[in-house]
């Protein structure tokens, strides 16, 4: 992967973590205190694993690849799970939309990895 696509990669990580932060406080106003905070707490869940990712793939030393790997699949994951939970919330329309950007970003950079 060269440092463009890197940069792109890191890029979506962030604008993920920040429409995930942004919807964790659009459904707590929604939610209220007596609802559970199932998506709220997935949200943030979502917003720091792209942030450790962004962390993990930013580093300048040579890196396991395996490590990264797993690292790229877990962001997938928990990003494809934060998407299909706001989905049913038009408030959290554009977190989803950020989730699964996310999520085929790191598909693409897993495909780099071989």
């Amino acid at each position: 992967m060269d440092h463009q696509e890197l940069v792109r990669y890191l890029e979506d990580r962030f604008a993920c973590a920040q429409a995930c932060d942004e919807c964790v406080h659009v459904c707590a106003v929604r939610a209220g205190p007596d609802e559970p905070g199932g998506i709220t707490r997935l949200n943030t869940a979502c917003a720091d694993v792209c942030d450790a990712t962004s962390r993990v793939l930013a580093e300048q030393s040579d890196q396991d690849e395996q490590r990264v790997r797993m690292q790229v699949e877990w962001c997938r994951a928990v990003c494809l799970q934060c998407a299909a939970l706001c989905d049913p919330h038009p408030a959290s329309a554009v977190c989803a939309e950020a989730c699964r950007r996310c999520a085929k970003a790191c598909d693409t950079f897993l495909t780099t990895l071989g």
